[in-house]
């Protein structure tokens, strides 16, 4: 039995040789390798997924490590795709992993090519880059899947997976909807959302930036919580790929 049978031998109990097959053949892109595309991606590469592009532009910092899967003393400052393909790697080193330090945004969305994969995922948390990468990953052939906020959040019973339209209780969620109404502009079709209803609050303020990410808030957010969005979005591949069910 070859290393990759081994790998991959009870994922194969699941799937069946062509269930594996389909895996290793789709295309997959991932925007936002943070507390949920991180896990997100691990759950795609330990699963099959051979082919997976992953799209972010900032380095590890010390605030990450509480939620970030590559997230850990030795990485901080590098690129989180430079540290996150090195882990994807070591787990199946035959995978091939496409790591882009850039930022999706209007400026820079024609150069990602979306029409050439199989299933676009978005883990982005900038308001306008999402509605942007949602407006254009729809007009594709692609079957795109969303994360809702997952900070903010303690119970993971209440994490939930439906169509944009029917989500519940989640102001970004509700931002991006009245964005697209606002502008009349709407997705080309409908897709699935990782999401939960709950919003705490948080019990403290930061008193100085600790990250990179720019943002003039910044909330609190847990691992529990957003690897568990990260492995839900994986399943909506997985089991897209692998099955006859749609889920998106």
């Amino acid at each position: 039995m070859s290393s990759d049978n081994e790998i991959f031998s009870r994922a194969r109990l699941l799937f069946g040789d062509e269930g594996m097959r389909r895996l290793s053949d789709i295309k997959v892109i991932l925007f936002g390798v943070g507390g949920v595309g991180s896990w997100c991606a691990e759950a795609l590469i330990r699963s099959g997924v051979r082919h997976l592009t992953i799209v972010d532009c900032d380095t590890v910092c010390l605030s990450n490590i509480n939620r970030q899967l590559m997230a850990v003393h030795s990485t901080v400052g590098m690129p989180k795709v430079a540290a996150l393909k090195a882990r994807l790697l070591d787990i199946n080193p035959l995978a091939n992993i496409n790591a882009l330090r850039k930022v999706f945004n209007v400026e820079s969305a024609e150069s990602f090519n979306l029409e050439s994969y199989d299933y676009i995922i978005d883990a982005i948390d900038s308001l306008a880059d999402k509605a942007l990468l949602i407006l254009l990953g729809t007009r594709t052939k692609a079957h795109l899947f969303s994360s809702m906020g997952a900070a903010l959040k303690l119970d993971p019973e209440r994490i939930h997976i439906t169509e944009l339209w029917k989500v519940k209780g989640c102001p970004l969620a509700r931002a991006l909807r009245q964005r697209f109404k606002k502008r009349g502009e709407y997705p080309a079709k409908k897709f699935k959302c990782v999401y939960s209803d709950e919003l705490v609050a948080n019990k403290c303020e930061l008193t100085e930036p600790d990250d990179n990410s720019g943002k003039t808030r910044v909330n609190g957010s847990l691992m529990h919580i957003t690897s568990i969005f990260g492995a839900m979005l994986a399943s909506l591949v997985i089991r897209s790929a692998t099955t006859d069910q749609s889920v998106g």
